[in-house]
């Protein structure tokens, strides 16, 4: 996947800069969690909490395939509190006839994006669907450096504390790099902070073609009472171009889970999930952080 946030120009000899160190020391004020507490976990080790997380995280992937959802997006340029351009997208995640997945845009009017100095090209969107919920499987756990950093309380939630960075960045590849929490109850990831990377830019020549990705923040809410899906993205974060900064905020909402009817089996703690009565809906995310309910104990 590739995906970018640019200014507008002529297309160029590009180079990527690849961060590979974890841009983490300024985490967001808003992000509320407790204390960060360093001492090694409990009854339990490290590689341990890897295992289990990664291997939901394969099952939670299968199961949010089984799901329809709705998904709002947000993107704006910001000038203080005035919004300068603006895409919103609205779209369905849905099935046909013959379970084949869909998406129906339901709202799209014409992005003024441009006002504001920024355009999105067919890699923003992939981003927008892909790398804001992140999911970091069992599949894909090799490509990453995975450090634990320790523990901390997110609301209601114990959490483990991990940091990712891919371990190479392969050509027209997309990776997350940042910081995930890990529920101690379900091992299931319940919030991730970080951005998508490579960022690219063009240094040597006077026209420029910068590619620049925001910091965001996913929020997870469990679902029918098993897995931890994305509910709410927020990013507000300042992109550096050569020819000035601009602000961008991102808002992204995922409401109104419904489980599909499907032959495909769902499975929870080894055992196959229920299908939910169908006029189960997600709550509604105001545009603030929303709370993450307690995990069942």
């Amino acid at each position: 996947m590739k995906s970018s946030f640019r200014i507008a120009s002529s297309p160029l000899m590009l180079f990527i800069v690849i961060l590979l160190g974890c841009t983490l020391a300024d985490l967001p004020a808003s992000a509320q969690e407790g204390p960060l507490d360093t001492s090694p976990p409990k009854g339990i080790t490290v590689e341990e909490i890897i295992q289990r997380f990664a291997a939901k995280e394969k099952e939670f992937k299968v199961a949010r395939d089984q799901y329809t959802y709705r998904q709002d997006v947000k993107v704006m340029v910001m000038d203080g509190e005035t919004v300068t351009g603006q895409f919103h997208e609205v779209f369905d995640v849905l099935f046909d006839d013959k379970g084949r997945r869909l998406e129906n845009v339901v709202f799209a009017p014409q992005s003024d994006l441009e006002k504001g100095g920024l355009s999105m090209d067919q890699g923003d969107f992939e981003d927008i669907r892909r790398r804001l919920p992140f999911v970091m499987t069992s599949d894909e756990i090799s490509e990453y450096n995975v450090l634990y950093v320790g523990q901390q309380q997110e609301d209601e939630l114990h959490c483990y504390v991990f940091d990712l960075a891919p371990k190479t960045i392969e050509p027209k590849q997309r990776y997350f790099q940042g910081r995930i929490w890990v529920d101690d109850h379900d091992y299931q990831i319940v919030k991730t902070y970080g951005q998508g990377v490579p960022e690219i830019r063009d240094t040597k020549k006077k026209g420029k073609e910068e590619h620049l990705y925001p910091k965001f923040t996913t929020w997870r809410q469990q679902i029918d009472g098993a897995y931890w899906f994305p509910t709410y993205t927020r990013s507000d974060d300042t992109l550096h171009f050569g020819t000035g900064d601009i602000h961008i905020r991102e808002i992204v909402k995922y409401e109104d889970y419904k489980r599909f009817g499907s032959n495909v089996k769902i499975l929870y703690q080894g055992k196959e999930l229920p299908k939910a009565p169908n006029d189960q809906k997600q709550p509604q995310n105001p545009e603030k952080k929303p709370d993450v309910p307690q995990s069942p104990q």
